[in-house]
């Protein structure tokens, strides 16, 4: 048999495997983050239901089109990096995982799901909250919603993005207190200077 005759029985048992393994969730990685952050956390995190593709539900498997299929199909094949892939029974959070690592890396990882957020891209940041993906999924946060995340982390970020307009603020509020204070020194002044006036003068 040549080399190449004999790969095709290999790939086409991978592609096996990535078919079967494909059609649920994977509970080690929500095992992993659930220990790691002390947070509670469903499928919901990369998957499109919070209960992962299996059922008929919204994203999941019983309920796809005939179009959804094909994009599902074209995802399980995706077994090394760099496939642009739109799984209906993924998130955005679950496509970016598939596409920037492929069904290999992410079926490898399932032995150590705690290196999962060091293989992702250190500066994405799919809600723009200003905490990395990987952050978030080591935090057990929703790398989708802005306003889930570790509360100290978003302020701290907030007030980083923020800190132009929050020194202008500042320095504006600052120059009014200033000004007010010196406004009113001189009321105080000028109604000092009266009285003076009216008693040197012996008005009543």
């Amino acid at each position: 048999m040549k080399p190449r005759e004999r790969r095709l029985p290999l790939l086409l048992a991978l592609a096996g495997f990535v078919w079967t393994a494909s059609a649920r969730a994977y509970p080690e990685f929500q095992t992993w983050i659930v220990k790691n952050s002390g947070r509670s956390v469903n499928c919901a995190m990369c998957h499109a239901h919070p209960d992962g593709p299996d059922g008929t539900g919204y994203g999941q498997i019983g309920r796809l089109t005939s179009e959804e299929m094909e994009r599902l199909n074209f995802a399980r094949r995706a077994i090394e990096p760099g496939a642009e892939v739109q799984s209906p029974i993924l998130n955005k959070f679950g496509n970016l995982i598939v596409s920037r690592l492929g069904m290999k890396k992410v079926l490898e990882l399932k032995l150590d799901p705690s290196q999962l957020p060091d293989t992702l891209d250190p500066v994405s940041d799919l809600d723009r909250d200003g905490i990395p993906d990987a952050q978030e999924l080591r935090d057990g946060t929703h790398p989708l919603k802005k306003e889930d995340g570790r509360p100290w982390r978003l302020f701290v970020n907030n007030a980083q993005r923020n800190l132009s307009p929050l020194l202008l603020t500042a320095a504006a509020t600052a120059a009014g207190l200033y000004g007010l204070t010196r406004l009113l020194h001189g009321f105080a002044c000028a109604a000092r200077a009266e009285r003076r006036e009216t008693e040197d003068s012996g008005e009543p």
